[in-house]
């Protein structure tokens, strides 16, 4: 796993740290941008214990290279924060996940310079034994969860991080079942455009409803979804896909 600690603790880094994706049991993680990134989408994936996942799906406001601090300090906190919180064996998930967006909330209000800057962030925490996510969504497009023929939003659980210092937001769970998957894509991905139309999260969950694939050809589907809905590269905003797809055995 990439380290921040190439300097003193104290020095905040410039750059986000490229991020591995831990190996899960029975299950699998991935996540893809479309091309290049222009704007403030940024994920993660972390391992903070024998039978735990964290992983997170930010979108800050503006273009990439105004936000780069503070995405790259955003990871700083949600990396250091999850293992202090989640690593124990007898932890409360649900305390720790809304813990853990405070700090992040307090981060990026922390390194606003220009005014406010909203944030809709998707965290989640996976148990591998239990096949359960704890999530908390600030504002973020809702992720969905497959459970044989039926697609469930997991929608918003609190208010973009960056806005309020004291804004709370819940961690409830979710049962990812055995050969069920989980989506979650950025705004970009529902505000692909053609002739006046929405990919929209509908979009979205046709992708899911119809993918057998792994997390990876899951994601890989999406965008191409996504590419051919428009008729044209999906350049409009950042385009990402990050998924969780549990085996079936």
């Amino acid at each position: 796993m990439h380290s921040f600690f190439h300097h003193h603790a104290s020095i905040l880094p410039v750059e986000p740290v490229s991020s591995e994706v831990p190996v899960l049991h029975d299950a699998e993680l991935a996540a893809i941008y479309y091309g290049e990134r222009k704007g403030g989408d940024f994920y993660d994936f972390l391992r903070v214990s024998s039978n735990r996942v964290v992983f997170g799906l930010l979108d800050v406001a503006g273009r990439s290279e105004q936000n780069r601090t503070i995405v790259a300090a955003a990871q700083k906190t949600f990396r250091e924060k999850s293992l202090e919180l989640l690593s124990s064996d007898t932890v409360n998930e649900a305390d720790a996940m809304t813990e853990i967006c405070l700090h992040l909330n307090h981060t990026i209000l922390d390194l606003e310079t220009d005014g406010v800057r909203s944030c809709p962030a998707f965290v989640g925490c996976y148990n591998e034994n239990l096949g359960i996510l704890c999530y908390s969504n600030a504002g973020h497009t809702p992720a969905l969860v497959r459970d044989g023929t039926s697609i469930v939003e997991l929608p918003a659980t609190g208010l973009p991080l960056g806005l309020f210092s004291h804004a709370t937001c819940d961690a409830p769970m979710a049962a990812i079942p055995l050969g069920g998957a989980m989506l979650l894509v950025s705004r970009g991905v529902v505000e692909g455009r053609r002739h006046g139309e929405e990919f929209g999260l509908s979009g979205a969950k046709k992708t899911l409803q119809h993918s057998t694939a792994s997390a990876k050809g899951l994601c890989r589907a999406l965008i191409e979804d996504v590419r051919q809905f428009m008729g044209t590269p999906p350049t409009h905003n950042d385009v990402t896909a990050l998924s969780l797809v549990r085996n079936s055995s």
